[in-house]
């Protein structure tokens, strides 16, 4: 059996080849054509899950299972809060033939994710970025969204202003874009065109009447119902999409809040973005429109990335 190790992923997931794949992964998720359950989350602790996600890339297909661990704390100790292990196994005989590391498949594909929409949703001249998190996903998501817009610039705000210099610094040298830091998430907000909550907040830290209209937010940051970046207002005010309607109905914390507080109903989920992608529902309406992509993550995403890297030889 293959392992194909943090290094090899990074090096050969990059995301002009991450990007297309999930795409249409989300498309195939939204026809009806994969198979998946609704992840399954264990709370640990305090700031700690243990997840399972089976699933299959379609009718004799591909099909495994992503394990994975989410440690918040690891971001402190300098390595990556994901860690687990994909699993493939081949459709013929069933048989496991690789496994691949999880967390920089994770990492990567996630902001692939983000950019696949943002390219959808956003207007077409979103120029201007806001980071709201300095985290592994922070830095992925600059890469990717700079693969599917013209950045002018970006601005990051975080709760340790010395964290959000040193990640402003690192970013502007790699990317060759002015990157900039904010003291408060109203400021880094203030002239963004898009905006990715990537944070690990557990109470709303970004509140609707901050985010101008037109603008495009990717909502990245809380993966199970509890954890809540944005508040009621935002939810509201937006066109809400999601990467799995089902996901969203049981696990989308943002949406879930807006909901028990009796503003707004199952219908304001009005598509997942597999079916914006295939233009069965139309994505944006108009240049002053808010749209949200609520982004879980759904296993196929990870099993298309990963037999990608296996089933094409260096």
């Amino acid at each position: 059996m293959r392992f194909i190790d943090r290094e090899e992923v990074a090096r050969r997931l990059t995301y002009d080849v991450c990007i297309p794949i999930v795409r249409q992964a989300m498309i195939a998720f939204s026809k009806g054509e994969t198979k998946q359950l609704l992840r399954s989350i264990i709370p640990l602790s305090d700031g700690r899950l243990f997840g399972v996600m089976p699933g299959a890339m379609g009718t004799n297909a591909p099909f495994g299972a992503k394990l994975i661990s989410v440690f918040q704390e690891n971001f402190a100790r300098g390595i990556q809060s994901h860690q687990g292990l994909v699993i493939l196994f081949e459709p013929e005989t069933g048989a496991p033939v690789c496994v691949v590391h999880a967390g920089e498949l994770t990492a990567i594909r996630t902001a692939a994710a983000s950019a696949v929409a943002t390219d959808a949703l956003a207007r077409k001249d979103a120029r201007r970025l806001a980071l709201l998190g300095y985290g592994e996903q922070a830095g992925t998501h600059a890469r990717a969204i700079g693969k599917v817009r013209d950045l002018e610039s970006i601005v990051v705000w975080g709760r340790s202003p010395e964290r959000a210099q040193t990640f402003a610094k690192q970013m502007q040298a790699e990317l060759a874009v002015p990157v900039t830091t904010a003291g408060a998430v109203r400021e880094a907000v203030a002239e963004a065109d898009m905006i990715c909550t990537v944070t690990s907040a557990a109470e709303p830290i970004l509140m609707g009447e901050w985010v101008r209209p037109g603008t495009h937010l990717n909502l990245v940051g809380s993966g199970y119902a509890g954890p809540t970046e944005v508040d009621n207002e935002l939810v509201v005010r937006s066109r809400f999409i999601a990467d799995s309607r089902e996901g969203v109905l049981h696990q989308g914390a943002e949406f879930l809040r807006a909901k028990a507080a009796g503003l707004v109903g199952d219908e304001h989920i009005v598509a997942e973005i597999g079916q914006v992608l295939s233009g069965e529902i139309e994505g944006r309406h108009s240049a002053e429109e808010i749209t949200v992509y609520k982004s879980l993550g759904h296993v196929v995403q990870d099993l298309a990335s990963a037999w990608a890297i296996y089933s094409q030889a260096e």
